[in-house]
């Protein structure tokens, strides 16, 4: 028969072989006896804790608060504007582009035809370096064009073509009446150039020079250069009504010659800065580009010509204006 073990009433099982059970020991009175065990009060310090599943963190953080969601359909229109807004950007840079290249273009237009401008046709008034040598002799009259206007007043030139040097208005006097220049004007500014390419001309191959002084319209007084000496010609169809020296500091230097143009009674043409010629008488008919009026004079010593800017000479020219017929007094 197998020994019976002690039973754990604590633990409500049977006793482990060879110990006593906890009951024995707590429940019996010590003893001198031999029924008295010897006991070995057990380790009281507590067993070591688990560590906890979940770590604990010895601070907290603090998480800003959620913006509120913005109101339907406002990051969307926000979104196009700024969409918007790029796109004019970009317009804004594509066309200050275009028209930079457009400019840049333009320019080196006019430079590279700038020689075909000043040559081909009719054109006058376009100095390209020293007078050639048949300058210096008789030229023969011009072939009929047309300078200026004056109402419906056609003005022509009056000295030949290969002879004209420039071309140029100023202001003459306050009682002139001032011309309508026909052609380009050669010195208006790059933009006026552009402008003047861009919109064509009007085929007249005409270059004037806007010249500066005086008083009184601006395009009252017309200048044109040629050679001391060139054949000048009548500008207009018409009647000479007067033939007087032309005086400056108490000694004559040329003529003025009038003329009252066909069909313009109003108005009296006046030509200065020439030498009559022999055969010119007042009351004689003239004819446009037909009719010698006389030769061109040197003034130069006596006064400074605006036109000599732009010529190759000292700026000889004849000198044309227009004034009212009632304030002209014609004298033989």
């Amino acid at each position: 028969m197998a020994a019976s073990r002690p039973y754990d009433h604590v633990g409500d099982a049977p006793g482990l072989a060879g110990q006593p059970s906890r009951r024995f020991v707590d429940d019996w009175a010590p003893t001198d006896g031999a029924l008295a065990l010897e006991w070995v009060e057990p380790d009281e310090t507590p067993a070591p804790e688990a560590p906890p599943r979940l770590m604990v963190l010895p601070t907290s953080g603090t998480v800003p608060r959620m913006a509120w969601p913005e109101s339907p359909g406002f990051a969307g229109r926000a979104a196009l504007r700024a969409q918007q807004r790029a796109q004019v950007r970009r317009a804004r840079r594509l066309a200050a582009l275009v028209l930079l290249a457009a400019v840049a273009l333009v320019v080196l237009l006019l430079t590279g035809f700038s020689a075909f401008s000043g040559t081909r046709g009719d054109a006058v008034a376009s100095p390209t370096g020293p007078a050639p040598a048949q300058r210096l002799l008789p030229s023969g009259p011009p072939r009929p064009q047309v300078i200026a206007t004056l109402d419906t007043l056609r003005v022509e030139l009056p000295i030949n073509q290969g002879r004209v040097t420039a071309i140029g208005y100023h202001a003459a006097g306050a009682t002139l009446l001032p011309f309508d220049p026909v052609g380009s004007k050669a010195n208006s500014g790059i933009l006026g150039r552009i402008a003047h390419r861009i919109l064509g001309d009007d085929g007249s191959g005409v270059r004037y020079y806007q010249l500066s002084g005086g008083d009184g319209p601006s395009t009252g007084g017309l200048d044109v250069g040629a050679p001391v000496g060139t054949d000048v010609y009548a500008p207009v169809d018409g009647t000479i009504v007067s033939i007087a020296p032309r005086v400056i500091d108490g000694k004559a230097h040329g003529v003025v010659i009038q003329i009252v143009p066909s069909g313009t009674p109003g108005a009296v043409l006046a030509l200065s800065n020439l030498a009559i010629d022999p055969s010119l008488t007042v009351g004689m008919t003239v004819v446009a580009s037909a009719t010698k009026l006389g030769r061109l004079v040197d003034l130069s010593e006596v006064e400074k010509a605006g036109l000599e800017r732009y010529t190759n000479d000292k700026g000889q020219h004849v000198h044309i204006e227009a004034r009212p017929a009632a304030s002209v007094s014609t004298s033989g």
